[in-house]
């Protein structure tokens, strides 16, 4: 996964592009949890309904602790708040290290068009959710606050995974292994597979001509 994968480029100014970074749902509703420090060290980010595990998809991820509810929020996706200057410092910096072999993971979420949430921490355990193409979490953005919720009732033992909502540019940057039916073979946003197919669909026929 493109812990891939979020939401690449090795020049983003040259390119003018945004950073990439994951995109999740607005909703109305206040979050259950106050926003810690994220600048401190601190112990892990912990939930009643999931815990860590080595996943099939992409190193380690997160399962279901015990059935859960449609709806039900999961765990806060904490981090740093950062200004969309920095974001795309810090994005242009991930994208060096990516090019040079190094960790090329994207961590930043877009919270509103003044600042991004940068959740690239090791006490950020929401981090390691996998992407899926047909995912049974979604990312809600609350207020500022971005949760991790259930999209269905999830049975105990399965991994969970959201849309990480990313665009179709750079897409071969970040492949996708998540084993569902409707997978493209990249990790792109939901609105913009059918893009994506149709790109893949021309370079098979310009490869069959060669």
């Amino acid at each position: 996964m493109s812990k891939a994968n979020s939401s690449t480029v090795t020049d983003l100014k040259k390119s003018g592009r945004k950073p990439l970074k994951k995109v999740a749902k607005k909703s109305a509703k206040p979050p259950a949890l106050s926003a810690k420090n994220p600048a401190a060290e601190r112990a892990a980010t912990t939930s009643e309904w999931a815990h860590v595990w080595n996943s099939p998809i992409h190193g380690r991820g997160i399962r279901a602790s015990k059935d859960i509810p449609s709806g039900t929020r999961i765990i806060e996706y904490e981090g740093e708040r950062i200004t969309k200057a920095e974001s795309e410092r810090r994005d242009s910096a991930r994208a060096a290290r990516e090019a040079s072999g190094g960790d090329g993971c994207v961590y930043i979420f877009e919270i509103n068009k003044r600042h991004d949430l940068d959740g690239h921490m090791e006490w950020n355990t929401a981090r390691l959710i996998n992407h899926s193409c047909e995912p049974n979490c979604q990312s809600e953005n609350v207020r500022g606050h971005i949760w991790i919720s259930a999209r269905r009732d999830i049975a105990a033992g399965e991994e969970l995974s959201f849309d990480y909502g990313f665009d179709v540019a750079n897409w071969q940057h970040h492949r996708c292994l998540c084993g569902s039916p409707k997978c493209v073979g990249y990790i792109v946003a939901k609105s913009h597979r059918w893009r994506l197919r149709k790109r893949l669909a021309k370079l098979r026929r310009v490869t069959a001509k060669k």
